[in-house]
């Protein structure tokens, strides 16, 4: 369905048809992406967001989340007690953004890194995002479970959804199948498939409680190759 927008929606235009001139009229201004990246791992504060994007102003990123809203991308809500804050949280429309947004985590796995970009920027649930879009085949869509992972001082899991891994900021909202203890680097050489799973529990660079086999099941589903296309593309 097209979306007719007005001059209080998009201040600047490709004035282009093309479908993705039109998307890049929504979410072509800088730091737009990256707050839905961020929404895309779960409701966050404006603080955890101003925290995850460093060097956004306040100013603007207000500014992004109001733009945002207004194309239905993004909207407000309060937790339920006894949180009782307010969060950002991703509309449906912006829900749709996962496989695409998940993809193009993807193809910049490889680019290199060059001396502009902060090392310790790193980290291990946007890997974790991107490697969900790895998944090889479905899985029952009856199954509801989760896969905690501790790396360093990050805490995110994966969890099943109609058959599809997501991966979501925090500890699991239910009793996890396994938990996973590592460092930064162990965990990005076993999502990178330098390291196997069993390998690296071997070695002592990764830790689990739980049911250890679910860890190697998990990898056997999300295969990262550089360079493969999906299997099966995120809805």
């Amino acid at each position: 369905m097209s979306m007719r927008y007005d001059r209080t929606m998009v201040t600047k235009t490709y004035g282009q048809m093309c479908s993705i001139a039109r998307s890049l009229d929504v979410l072509g201004e800088r730091w737009s992406m990256l707050i839905v990246r961020e929404l895309l791992l779960g409701p966050k504060r404006f603080k955890n967001l101003r925290d995850a994007l460093t060097g956004v102003g306040s100013n603007r990123l207000s500014d992004r989340l109001k733009g945002l809203e207004e194309v239905d991308v993004v909207r407000r809500t309060t937790l339920p007690a006894p949180a009782s804050v307010q969060v950002y949280e991703l509309t449906e429309r912006g829900e749709r953004l996962r496989g695409p947004m998940v993809a193009l985590g993807l193809w910049g796995l490889d680019l290199p890194v060059d001396e502009r970009i902060d090392p310790q920027t790193a980290r291990a649930d946007l890997v974790g995002m991107a490697l969900a879009g790895t998944q090889q085949k479905l899985l029952d869509p009856a199954r509801r479970d989760a896969y905690e992972f501790h790396v360093g001082d990050e805490v995110f899991h994966l969890r099943l959804r109609d058959g599809r891994f997501i991966a979501q900021s925090g500890p699991a909202p239910i009793d996890p199948v396994v938990t996973v203890m590592s460092d930064l680097e162990s965990f990005y050489d076993v999502a990178r498939r330098v390291l196997t799973p069993s390998q690296a529990i071997k070695d002592g660079r990764v830790t689990t409680t739980g049911d250890r086999r679910a860890l190697v099941e998990l990898f056997d589903v999300l295969v990262y190759v550089p360079g493969a296309p999906l299997l099966t593309p995120l809805a």
